[in-house]
């Protein structure tokens, strides 16, 4: 592939991270997802974190996590307010925990929320906001947590794309009530499989960790304000207290991470550095909507919008993006209302105008955590005549 949408950040000390852990034989969560789940907390200014097997799974075991707490849980037909454009694991936990979804459109430019759309869509039903930042572009967070303090909405922060993005200086995934995270291969760090769920609660924090694993009273806070412990060891070894789940990490998961969190920062810094470039290149290209930039945005990836005022076929636009051999896809899964699944789903919207614009005329191509000037200078070459 000439121009690929992803590759892989291990290196040596992954390589002897694995080692590590095969010489240790002991291969279950362990301490070395607990040294990384703290590593990871004190990194982004957070106190409990869970790591589990995917950033999908964080968003299940949050989502459940907020039935199950005991002030103002909520509860099966409540209102909660999404964006039309996110990753099919945004919405489905949602789905499956009986919620009711009310879809609002973005703006076509950041991708994210449009903010006045979504003001409009609140009403005295609504209980919860679910924020995505877009590919490493923060949301206005200044606005979301205002429509949530003033209306007390419960804010859930899916940043499953955006490890490392900052608004107002503050990391994006610190905002909410709970925030996910991933770790997938194409991810900011990678463990190939993994998420985190961060919160400040510390009853919604035993939760979700009852949640990972089965169910149990195990692993919990000597503390844990979720149940109270009995003094029959015999049962205690196996009572169960939540309708769980088994999405627990592996040892290599947690050693993995804990050596990539260290190189976050600088893929950081080269990810700013390409998309500096990609941005010089196309600010001014009519034919391309290019993703404006919200605080500080950590690129996940390079979104282009055919402008939908000219007459161009994203057919040819995409057949010359394959001659080139330069990869490509849809963005984020496109606008979730026209994917098939949109039927088994409780749910209504508000408008999706520029979320079907995004998910017809839309594409886009990778950033890398090593210079791809080059390539984005290929991308520019392959483009400059259509």
């Amino acid at each position: 592939m000439r121009y690929g949408l992803a590759s892989s950040t291990w290196g040596e000390e992954e390589r002897q991270a694995i080692i590590e852990v095969i010489d240790g034989n002991v291969y279950t969560m362990g301490k070395r997802v607990k040294g990384f789940e703290e590593k990871f907390a004190g990194y982004f200014g957070m106190k409990y974190p869970v790591m589990c097997n995917s950033g999908s799974s964080a968003n299940l075991i949050a989502v459940a996590s907020l039935f199950y707490k005991k002030e103002n849980p909520l509860k099966r037909g409540d209102e909660v307010i999404v964006p039309c454009i996110s990753w099919s694991t945004t919405f489905h936990p949602l789905h499956q925990y009986g919620l009711r979804l009310k879809f609002v459109d973005i703006d076509l430019h950041t991708l994210n929320y449009d903010i006045n759309e979504l003001k409009k869509a609140v009403t005295a039903g609504t209980k919860m906001i679910v924020a995505v930042s877009i590919l490493g572009n923060p949301c206005r967070f200044d606005e979301i947590t205002g429509i949530c303090e003033e209306n007390n909405i419960i804010l859930f922060e899916d940043n499953c794309e955006s490890m490392g993005a900052k608004f107002n200086g503050r990391y994006t995934g610190t905002f909410g009530l709970v925030n996910t995270f991933s770790t997938f291969f194409s991810h900011h760090i990678s463990t190939m499989e993994g998420g985190v769920v961060l919160t400040d609660d510390k009853e919604i924090y035993n939760i979700i960790k009852s949640l990972r694993n089965h169910g149990w009273t195990r692993d919990q806070d000597e503390d844990s304000p979720i149940f109270e412990r009995r003094d029959d060891d015999f049962f205690e070894a196996y009572r169960f207290i939540l309708p769980g789940y088994n999405v627990r990490p592996g040892e290599i998961h947690g050693a993995i991470g804990t050596r990539q969190l260290d190189k976050l920062e600088y893929f950081l810094q080269i990810r700013r550095k390409n998309a500096g470039h990609f941005v010089n290149l196309f600010k001014d290209d009519e034919r391309f909507i290019i993703q404006r930039e919200v605080g500080e945005s950590s690129w996940f990836s390079f979104t282009m919008i055919i402008n939908p005022e000219l007459n161009i076929d994203r057919k040819k636009v995409l057949q010359r993006l394959k001659d080139a051999d330069i990869e490509h896809r849809i963005i984020t899964g496109g606008n979730i209302l026209r994917n098939d699944v949109i039927k088994y789903y409780d749910y209504e919207v508000t408008k999706s105008t520029n979320a079907d614009i995004a998910h017809y005329n839309g594409f886009f191509v990778g950033n890398h955590p090593y210079d791809v000037r080059d390539k984005i200078d290929y991308l520019h070459r392959t483009l400059k005549n259509i």
